[in-house]
Protein backbone atom coordinates (compact mmCIF):
# COMPACT_ATOMS: atom_id res chain seq x y z
CA UNK A 1 0.00 0.00 0.00
CA UNK A 2 1.48 3.54 -1.34
CA UNK A 3 2.65 5.43 1.94
CA UNK A 4 0.21 8.81 1.07
CA UNK A 5 -3.26 6.77 1.35
CA UNK A 6 -1.76 5.04 4.35
CA UNK A 7 -0.86 8.53 6.19
CA UNK A 8 -4.68 9.63 4.57
CA UNK A 9 -5.88 7.24 6.59
CA UNK A 10 -4.74 6.79 9.68
CA UNK A 11 -5.66 10.32 10.44
CA UNK A 12 -9.10 9.87 8.78
CA UNK A 13 -9.75 7.19 11.42
CA UNK A 14 -8.42 8.87 14.00
CA UNK A 15 -10.45 12.27 13.78
CA UNK A 16 -13.57 9.58 12.83
CA UNK A 17 -12.93 7.80 15.98
CA UNK A 18 -12.95 10.79 18.47
CA UNK A 19 -15.43 12.78 16.71
CA UNK A 20 -17.59 9.41 16.91
CA UNK A 21 -18.81 9.58 13.27
CA UNK A 22 -17.86 6.68 11.50
CA UNK A 23 -17.71 3.68 12.69
CA UNK A 24 -14.33 1.88 12.75
CA UNK A 25 -15.00 -1.36 12.12
CA UNK A 26 -18.67 -2.68 10.76
CA UNK A 27 -20.20 -5.90 11.91
CA UNK A 28 -22.67 -6.34 9.16
CA UNK A 29 -22.90 -5.54 5.36
CA UNK A 30 -24.66 -2.28 3.94
CA UNK A 31 -24.04 -3.43 0.67
CA UNK A 32 -23.29 -6.54 -1.38
CA UNK A 33 -22.82 -5.36 -5.00
CA UNK A 34 -24.80 -7.09 -7.39
CA UNK A 35 -26.02 -9.73 -4.90
CA UNK A 36 -24.17 -12.70 -6.26
CA UNK A 37 -22.70 -13.12 -3.03
CA UNK A 38 -23.72 -13.54 0.13
CA UNK A 39 -21.75 -11.76 3.29
CA UNK A 40 -20.81 -14.48 5.67
CA UNK A 41 -18.14 -13.37 8.88
CA UNK A 42 -15.68 -10.71 9.67
CA UNK A 43 -12.92 -12.72 11.29
CA UNK A 44 -10.77 -10.42 13.44
CA UNK A 45 -7.70 -12.35 14.38
CA UNK A 46 -4.45 -11.46 16.80
CA UNK A 47 -0.98 -13.00 17.75
CA UNK A 48 1.29 -11.89 20.55
CA UNK A 49 4.22 -11.90 17.98
CA UNK A 50 5.41 -8.37 17.21
CA UNK A 51 5.77 -9.57 13.25
CA UNK A 52 1.63 -10.20 13.43
CA UNK A 53 0.42 -8.22 10.58
CA UNK A 54 0.70 -6.64 7.62
CA UNK A 55 -0.67 -9.29 5.98
CA UNK A 56 -1.46 -9.09 1.87
CA UNK A 57 -1.70 -12.29 0.17
CA UNK A 58 -3.85 -15.46 1.24
CA UNK A 59 -3.58 -19.34 -0.44
CA UNK A 60 -5.43 -21.76 0.58
CA UNK A 61 -5.17 -25.44 0.40
CA UNK A 62 -8.20 -27.17 -1.07
CA UNK A 63 -10.04 -27.69 2.43
CA UNK A 64 -10.62 -24.15 2.79
CA UNK A 65 -8.58 -24.50 6.38
CA UNK A 66 -4.80 -25.17 5.53
CA UNK A 67 -3.28 -21.72 4.41
CA UNK A 68 -0.02 -19.38 3.77
CA UNK A 69 -0.47 -15.82 4.40
CA UNK A 70 2.53 -13.26 3.61
CA UNK A 71 3.59 -10.21 5.38
CA UNK A 72 4.03 -6.88 3.16
CA UNK A 73 7.44 -6.77 5.89
CA UNK A 74 9.05 -9.97 4.34
CA UNK A 75 7.74 -12.95 6.54
CA UNK A 76 5.67 -16.52 5.52
CA UNK A 77 3.29 -17.57 7.99
CA UNK A 78 1.54 -21.27 7.56
CA UNK A 79 -1.98 -22.13 9.72
CA UNK A 80 -5.28 -23.75 10.72
CA UNK A 81 -8.61 -22.19 10.06
CA UNK A 82 -10.73 -23.78 12.87
CA UNK A 83 -14.61 -23.49 11.57
CA UNK A 84 -17.66 -24.75 13.36
CA UNK A 85 -20.03 -27.04 11.47
CA UNK A 86 -21.62 -24.16 9.42
CA UNK A 87 -18.31 -24.17 8.38
CA UNK A 88 -17.83 -20.33 9.78
CA UNK A 89 -14.32 -19.30 10.89
CA UNK A 90 -14.05 -19.79 14.97
CA UNK A 91 -10.11 -19.76 15.63
CA UNK A 92 -7.24 -19.46 13.90
CA UNK A 93 -3.79 -20.61 14.42
CA UNK A 94 -0.03 -20.60 13.15
CA UNK A 95 1.97 -23.73 12.03
CA UNK A 96 4.88 -21.92 10.98
CA UNK A 97 5.66 -18.44 11.34
CA UNK A 98 7.00 -16.17 11.06
CA UNK A 99 10.01 -17.05 8.92
CA UNK A 100 11.99 -14.56 7.30
CA UNK A 101 12.30 -14.27 3.55
CA UNK A 102 15.51 -14.43 1.79
CA UNK A 103 17.22 -13.43 -1.57
CA UNK A 104 18.73 -16.01 -3.43
CA UNK A 105 21.75 -15.95 -0.98
CA UNK A 106 19.66 -16.83 1.93
CA UNK A 107 20.04 -13.23 2.93
CA UNK A 108 17.22 -11.35 4.67
CA UNK A 109 15.64 -9.03 2.66
CA UNK A 110 15.61 -5.55 2.86
CA UNK A 111 12.84 -2.94 2.89
CA UNK A 112 13.16 -1.94 -0.16
CA UNK A 113 13.61 -5.55 -2.06
CA UNK A 114 11.43 -6.98 0.46
CA UNK A 115 7.92 -5.22 0.17
CA UNK A 116 6.05 -9.20 -0.24
CA UNK A 117 2.54 -8.55 -1.61
CA UNK A 118 1.21 -12.14 -3.59
CA UNK A 119 1.71 -15.43 -2.80
CA UNK A 120 0.67 -18.20 -4.72
CA UNK A 121 0.53 -21.84 -2.87
CA UNK A 122 1.95 -24.63 -5.82
CA UNK A 123 0.68 -28.23 -5.83
CA UNK A 124 3.79 -29.85 -4.24
CA UNK A 125 3.58 -27.25 -0.96
CA UNK A 126 6.02 -24.68 -2.01
CA UNK A 127 5.02 -21.05 -2.82
CA UNK A 128 5.50 -18.53 -5.16
CA UNK A 129 6.37 -15.08 -3.94
CA UNK A 130 5.36 -11.06 -5.91
CA UNK A 131 6.64 -7.95 -4.93
CA UNK A 132 6.44 -4.65 -5.21
CA UNK A 133 9.24 -2.40 -4.30
CA UNK A 134 11.63 -4.57 -6.47
CA UNK A 135 9.01 -5.82 -8.67
CA UNK A 136 9.36 -9.50 -9.60
CA UNK A 137 8.33 -13.23 -8.47
CA UNK A 138 10.70 -15.53 -6.62
CA UNK A 139 9.62 -19.47 -5.95
CA UNK A 140 10.65 -20.65 -2.32
CA UNK A 141 11.35 -23.89 -2.69
CA UNK A 142 11.18 -24.31 1.50
CA UNK A 143 10.05 -21.65 3.53
CA UNK A 144 13.40 -19.85 5.09
CA UNK A 145 15.16 -21.05 2.34
CA UNK A 146 16.90 -19.25 -0.59
CA UNK A 147 14.95 -17.67 -3.11
CA UNK A 148 14.91 -18.99 -7.11
CA UNK A 149 13.62 -15.52 -8.83
CA UNK A 150 11.89 -16.26 -12.06
CA UNK A 151 13.36 -14.17 -14.91
CA UNK A 152 12.54 -10.51 -14.99
CA UNK A 153 11.19 -8.45 -18.00
CA UNK A 154 12.47 -5.28 -18.58
CA UNK A 155 8.96 -4.23 -17.98
CA UNK A 156 8.64 -4.66 -14.61
CA UNK A 157 11.74 -2.00 -13.74
CA UNK A 158 9.23 0.30 -15.22
CA UNK A 159 6.38 0.06 -13.03
CA UNK A 160 5.25 2.68 -10.50
CA UNK A 161 6.78 2.96 -7.32
CA UNK A 162 4.71 1.40 -4.83
CA UNK A 163 2.08 0.54 -7.36
CA UNK A 164 3.76 -2.61 -8.65
CA UNK A 165 3.04 -6.71 -8.33
CA UNK A 166 0.11 -6.54 -5.26
CA UNK A 167 -1.52 -9.64 -7.23
CA UNK A 168 -0.62 -12.80 -7.54
CA UNK A 169 -2.38 -16.25 -9.07
CA UNK A 170 -1.39 -20.40 -10.17
CA UNK A 171 -3.75 -21.63 -12.22
CA UNK A 172 -3.97 -25.96 -11.98
CA UNK A 173 -1.87 -26.35 -14.54
CA UNK A 174 0.99 -24.54 -12.42
CA UNK A 175 1.11 -21.09 -14.86
CA UNK A 176 1.19 -17.86 -12.97
CA UNK A 177 -0.52 -14.65 -13.45
CA UNK A 178 0.19 -11.74 -12.03
CA UNK A 179 -0.33 -7.66 -12.59
CA UNK A 180 0.59 -4.26 -11.60
CA UNK A 181 -1.65 -1.98 -9.12
CA UNK A 182 -1.48 0.50 -11.15
CA UNK A 183 -1.16 0.92 -14.96
CA UNK A 184 0.59 4.51 -15.55
CA UNK A 185 -2.82 6.47 -16.18
CA UNK A 186 -6.33 6.56 -15.54
CA UNK A 187 -6.97 5.25 -19.12
CA UNK A 188 -4.75 2.64 -19.12
CA UNK A 189 -5.40 -0.81 -18.70
CA UNK A 190 -3.63 -3.17 -16.18
CA UNK A 191 -1.25 -5.68 -18.26
CA UNK A 192 -1.59 -9.16 -16.95
CA UNK A 193 1.66 -10.72 -17.21
CA UNK A 194 2.16 -14.85 -17.36
CA UNK A 195 4.79 -17.18 -16.93
CA UNK A 196 4.39 -20.85 -18.45
CA UNK A 197 7.42 -22.86 -19.59
CA UNK A 198 10.15 -20.77 -18.04
CA UNK A 199 9.30 -17.55 -19.97
CA UNK A 200 6.85 -14.47 -19.53
CA UNK A 201 4.54 -12.66 -22.13
CA UNK A 202 1.62 -10.47 -21.40
CA UNK A 203 -1.23 -11.91 -23.37
CA UNK A 204 -3.83 -9.48 -22.38
CA UNK A 205 -5.07 -6.58 -20.09
CA UNK A 206 -8.07 -6.16 -18.04
CA UNK A 207 -9.41 -2.74 -18.46
CA UNK A 208 -9.12 -0.08 -15.52
CA UNK A 209 -12.48 1.32 -14.13
CA UNK A 210 -12.62 4.58 -12.30
CA UNK A 211 -10.58 4.39 -8.88
CA UNK A 212 -10.46 0.70 -8.54
CA UNK A 213 -7.19 -0.69 -8.51
CA UNK A 214 -5.76 -4.75 -8.35
CA UNK A 215 -4.13 -5.92 -5.20
CA UNK A 216 -5.18 -9.75 -5.11
CA UNK A 217 -6.09 -12.55 -7.32
CA UNK A 218 -7.17 -16.55 -6.92
CA UNK A 219 -8.18 -18.78 -9.59
CA UNK A 220 -11.03 -20.87 -8.25
CA UNK A 221 -11.71 -23.98 -8.53
CA UNK A 222 -14.34 -23.62 -11.57
CA UNK A 223 -10.81 -23.03 -13.44
CA UNK A 224 -11.64 -18.96 -13.90
CA UNK A 225 -9.60 -15.93 -13.04
CA UNK A 226 -10.99 -14.07 -9.55
CA UNK A 227 -9.89 -10.21 -9.25
CA UNK A 228 -10.10 -8.65 -5.73
CA UNK A 229 -9.57 -4.80 -5.77
CA UNK A 230 -9.88 -1.75 -4.00
CA UNK A 231 -10.70 1.86 -4.32
CA UNK A 232 -9.64 4.50 -0.94
CA UNK A 233 -12.47 6.85 -0.23
CA UNK A 234 -10.01 8.89 1.98
CA UNK A 235 -11.84 9.62 5.55
CA UNK A 236 -14.35 6.91 4.68
CA UNK A 237 -11.77 4.33 4.24
CA UNK A 238 -11.55 1.32 1.66
CA UNK A 239 -14.12 0.03 -0.79
CA UNK A 240 -13.26 -3.40 -2.38
CA UNK A 241 -14.95 -5.38 -5.25
CA UNK A 242 -14.40 -8.61 -6.91
CA UNK A 243 -15.06 -9.76 -10.13
CA UNK A 244 -14.28 -12.84 -12.02
CA UNK A 245 -13.44 -13.47 -15.79
CA UNK A 246 -12.79 -16.21 -18.31
CA UNK A 247 -9.38 -17.35 -19.38
CA UNK A 248 -9.43 -19.36 -22.72
CA UNK A 249 -5.44 -19.02 -24.56
CA UNK A 250 -4.73 -15.89 -25.12
CA UNK A 251 -7.73 -14.40 -24.75
CA UNK A 252 -9.38 -12.99 -21.56
CA UNK A 253 -13.40 -12.60 -21.42
CA UNK A 254 -15.24 -9.60 -19.89
CA UNK A 255 -15.54 -9.37 -16.27
CA UNK A 256 -18.61 -9.87 -13.99
CA UNK A 257 -18.77 -8.32 -10.76
CA UNK A 258 -19.50 -10.64 -7.92
CA UNK A 259 -19.62 -8.61 -4.63
CA UNK A 260 -18.88 -4.60 -4.18
CA UNK A 261 -18.88 -3.15 -0.91
CA UNK A 262 -19.72 0.29 0.58
CA UNK A 263 -16.63 2.42 2.32
CA UNK A 264 -15.94 1.53 5.52
CA UNK A 265 -17.14 -1.59 5.44
CA UNK A 266 -14.17 -3.84 5.96
CA UNK A 267 -10.46 -2.80 6.53
CA UNK A 268 -8.32 -2.86 3.77
CA UNK A 269 -8.15 -5.89 2.05
CA UNK A 270 -5.75 -6.89 0.24
CA UNK A 271 -5.48 -10.67 -0.68
CA UNK A 272 -8.00 -13.21 -1.57
CA UNK A 273 -8.10 -16.96 -1.82
CA UNK A 274 -11.38 -19.04 -3.69
CA UNK A 275 -12.61 -22.59 -3.09
CA UNK A 276 -15.00 -24.66 -2.67
CA UNK A 277 -17.28 -25.64 0.52
CA UNK A 278 -18.49 -28.78 1.82
CA UNK A 279 -22.15 -27.62 0.14
CA UNK A 280 -20.43 -27.13 -3.05
CA UNK A 281 -20.44 -23.10 -2.89
CA UNK A 282 -18.10 -21.28 -3.81
CA UNK A 283 -16.41 -19.28 -1.02
CA UNK A 284 -14.18 -15.70 -1.35
CA UNK A 285 -11.88 -15.64 1.34
CA UNK A 286 -9.96 -12.45 1.93
CA UNK A 287 -7.54 -10.90 4.23
CA UNK A 288 -7.43 -7.47 5.32
CA UNK A 289 -3.82 -5.55 5.86
CA UNK A 290 -3.19 -3.71 9.05
CA UNK A 291 -0.70 -1.62 8.00
CA UNK A 292 0.84 -2.43 11.83
CA UNK A 293 -1.72 0.68 13.07
CA UNK A 294 -4.08 0.64 15.67
CA UNK A 295 -6.59 2.12 13.61
CA UNK A 296 -6.76 -1.18 11.83
CA UNK A 297 -7.54 -4.58 12.30
CA UNK A 298 -6.05 -8.24 11.00
CA UNK A 299 -9.17 -10.17 9.28
CA UNK A 300 -10.38 -12.52 7.44
CA UNK A 301 -13.77 -11.59 5.47
CA UNK A 302 -15.49 -14.67 3.86
CA UNK A 303 -18.57 -14.34 1.04
CA UNK A 304 -20.28 -17.20 -0.54
CA UNK A 305 -20.95 -17.01 -4.18
CA UNK A 306 -24.78 -17.62 -5.14
CA UNK A 307 -25.66 -20.81 -6.87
Amino acid sequence: MSKRPLRTLIVGLALAAVLGTLPLWPMAPAQAGQDRAEFLQAFTWSHPDPAFGGFSALDFADDGRSFVTVSDRTTIWRGKLQRDAAGRIVAASFTSGPVRLHDSKGQDLGRFSGDSEGVALARDGSVFVSFEGMARVVHYPQDGGPAKPLPRPAAFKQFQLNGALESLAIAADGTLYTMPERSGSRTAPFPVWRFRNGEWSQPFSIPREDDWLPVGADFGPDGRFYLLERDFWGLLGFRSRVQVFEIKGDRIGPGTELLRTTAGLHDNLEGLAVWRDTQGAIRLTMVADDNFNAFQRSQIVEYRLSR
